[in-house]
């Protein structure tokens, strides 16, 4: 049984308004061409964001100082307004961030760097075997394929990797991986379990065969110490993005869930400077907590200071949300 924290419920007002936001992720589209056993949005996902509507956020990310937008999904290479999105976007000034699946990367990777300053592309295999378990596709080399091409075209290549149980004796492996496909950097994190709605996940399903065990708990600890052990280099240059003791917060995060300790401390305060903007409108302050609130006539400010959304963002800083407590993502913005 998955060990809980109790939430000690603290007077909650309204937070702050946000005046200035760094960083947006922007949602364009629902739909997904990857079949992830952890997400729904491939079953479910139906919508894609109007241009109309990304026309309307322009002045209120100029308004609100928005430095980078992440552009996400779904698989927003699905969408097919995509590069036109990315130039309104990238016409503005923002620094413009894709995140992909990277099965049609290989396709767009020309125009993805005409528009796009990074990438980062979630692979969960070292081997066209593990991909496909995990992934729901035999796409192995197609993704890597993208990778290549990306590379080929300049830009700024990450690998994003989601520690699960059919991955999670991979981790040097995958490391080796990047480097072998010319990757800039690697990151890990655990796979989201705890939320029931997060990743598309809005029809209840539960969510099988992606979390630790607690036989599988002795192969992370090895492929954590073999990580730690033969790639100390590259913790030390950033090419795993993480510290060691931030990758042992995965195998922590897991023993929780398993009931054998207590989750990780979480310090996070992405709700303050970021917000994630959903492809029907819907906005959220981060991507494992359900929002309240809308885009308004008014643009994204509107939204985001309605009162409902400070009453959340106030509720997340007291620590009145149980999410908060098995979150695999937190996020640190320097003041």
């Amino acid at each position: 049984m998955a060990c809980s924290s109790a939430i000690v419920e603290r007077p909650v007002s309204l937070a702050p308004p946000i005046e200035r936001l760094p960083l947006a992720t922007l949602y364009l589209t629902e739909r997904c061409n990857s079949r992830c056993v952890s997400c729904d949005y491939w079953r479910h996902g139906r919508r894609d964001i109007d241009i109309q509507t990304v026309k309307g956020l322009l002045p209120g990310l100029r308004e609100l100082g928005t430095e980078t937008v992440l552009v996400s999904g779904g698989e927003p290479l699905l969408h097919p307004q995509w590069a036109e999105i990315a130039a309104l976007l990238r016409g503005q000034g923002h620094q413009l961030w894709l995140l992909t699946a990277g099965l049609a990367l290989a396709k767009h990777a020309a125009e993805v760097a005409r528009w796009f300053d990074q990438v980062t592309v979630s692979l969960d295999g070292s081997t066209a075997a593990s991909y496909a378990a995990i992934r729901g596709l035999d796409a192995f080399e197609a993704v890597c394929a993208g990778i290549r091409a990306a590379v080929h075209e300049g830009l700024d290549v990450g690998l994003r990797v989601t520690v699960q149980r059919g991955n999670a004796g991979e981790l040097g492996d995958l490391v080796a991986l990047a480097r072998k496909l010319g990757a800039a950097s690697i990151s890990f994190l655990a796979a989201d379990v705890s939320h029931a709605e997060a990743f598309g996940r809005h029809h209840g399903e539960p969510v099988d065969g992606v979390a630790l065990r607690v036989e599988d708990l002795p192969v992370l600890t090895l492929a954590l110490d073999a990580l730690e052990r033969d790639h100390a280099a590259d913790f030390a240059s950033g090419f795993i993005a993480e510290t060691p003791p931030k990758l042992r917060r995965i195998e922590a995060h897991y023993r929780a869930r398993l009931g054998l300790g207590e989750p990780p401390p979480v310090r996070c305060n992405a709700p303050e400077h970021s917000a994630v903007i959903e492809a029907d409108g819907g906005l959220r302050p981060c991507f494992f907590i359900a929002g309240n609130s809308r885009l308004g006539d008014a643009g994204l400010s509107e939204g985001l200071n309605a009162p409902s959304m400070r009453r959340l963002r106030a509720a997340i800083h007291a620590g009145n949300r149980p999410e908060c407590a098995h979150c695999v993502c937190s996020k640190w913005f320097a003041s």
